[in-house]
């Protein structure tokens, strides 16, 4: 939804990436080219890719889930914060979006890290449970269609071993969700789900106001 950070005028933004963002040259160039798409919007900005990669270092992570690839920017970047162990499930719809990803996975050595499987999402994660992967894979981002987002997250809780992470995009909606009349089928399932995870004692809980808002959860 949006490629910087909600509320930071493009002066300040600016600033940010200038003091702290560490974007490799394979990165900033799929960034760029996806900016060149009409889809453009579906981009994570590069401070959540950074941040992103933080999780995976602090959490040790080794087995990861991904729900929405598009062109593969935060593939990519989870798949570089990986170790050399490290493995990615990729799941996404689009042959077309996510054959630009797969070049750029190739050009930076990580493509072996990645298993894209390309269905319905809640196809591929029924798959892992069916296979007796419950609380085997150590982080999670989600950032596929808004109206899924709680059978996302429910597989996703599931697979998570106890301290695993799921990150959850796009939990601020460009700001849509602070307003009632707002009543868009996406904008009503993002305020349904942050409802609920307020209450889910199942996990640890921080919204983080990064691009367009992420919520972090920790299964406990």
């Amino acid at each position: 939804m949006t490629k910087s950070s909600l509320g930071l005028d493009p002066a300040l933004q600016s600033y940010l990436l200038s003091v702290s963002l560490r974007e490799s040259d394979i990165q900033r160039r799929l960034r760029e080219e996806t900016a060149e798409l009409p889809l453009r919007m579906m981009q994570i900005a590069p401070e959540q890719g950074q941040f992103m990669a933080l999780m995976v270092e602090l959490t040790g992570a080794r087995r990861a889930i991904e729900i929405g690839t598009f062109t593969g920017y935060s593939a990519l970047t989870t798949a570089m914060a990986l170790p050399a162990d490290g493995r990615l499930i990729a799941c996404d719809v689009s042959e077309e979006w996510t054959a630009i990803g797969r070049r750029y996975w190739e050009e930076a050595g990580v493509a072996d890290k990645i298993d894209l499987r390309i269905a319905p999402a809640m196809e591929s994660l029924s798959a892992l449970l069916e296979a007796g992967e419950q609380d085997s894979f150590d982080i999670a981002f989600i950032d596929a269609d808004k109206t899924n987002y709680q059978a996302y997250y429910d597989a996703c809780l599931e697979l998570m071993r106890p301290g695993g992470l799921i990150m959850i995009d796009n939990v601020l909606w460009d700001g849509a969700v602070a307003y009632p009349e707002k009543k868009d089928k996406d904008t009503e399932a993002i305020r349904a789900l942050n409802a609920r995870l307020k209450e889910d004692e199942r996990v640890s809980l921080s919204m983080v106001p990064i691009a367009d808002g992420l919520t972090l959860c920790r299964k406990r």
